[in-house]
């Protein structure tokens, strides 16, 4: 993995990328920052974000984890490149129910046509609220 930091044009690029993305504005998500190989994005929860006893739903916590990893794996392709998820395999490990949740993702590895990416999501005390190991696709 490359480790050079990211050009002006490529961080132009992701956040271009971003602001199309209609299901995170659906959301809410915020980027909050990028680097080679890494992202960290944000939600506020939200009334409409909950489910039973106003607790974040699961699928919104995992839509912002799954994103975070996307952005983390687009930072190592060029232009030309796309990136799908092939697999999500999450843990929830306390609820959330006011506040903002962080999630930083990693890619671990990044082959020729897979990329393994590791996510923690972290509330507004800093403690860990659910963790995620995903793997992507890459299209050449």
């Amino acid at each position: 993995m490359n480790d050079t930091a990211l050009t002006v044009e490529e961080l132009a690029r992701l956040q271009a990328a971003f602001a199309q993305v209609a299901y995170a504005r659906l959301l809410g998500l915020e980027l909050v920052e990028v680097a080679r190989g890494t992202a960290l994005l944000a939600l506020t929860v939200r009334p409409e974000l909950t489910r039973m006893e106003g607790i974040m739903h699961g699928g919104a916590l995992a839509s912002l984890m799954d994103t975070a990893s996307a952005f983390a794996v687009l930072t190592l392709l060029t232009p030309a490149e796309a990136t799908v998820t092939v697999d999500l395999t999450l843990h929830f490990l306390r609820p959330i129910s006011s506040g903002q949740v962080k999630a930083r993702a990693r890619v671990l590895r990044a082959g020729r046509s897979l990329a393994t990416v590791v996510i923690e999501a972290t509330n507004e005390a800093d403690e860990l609220v659910a963790t995620a190991l995903t793997t992507y696709a890459v299209r050449r």
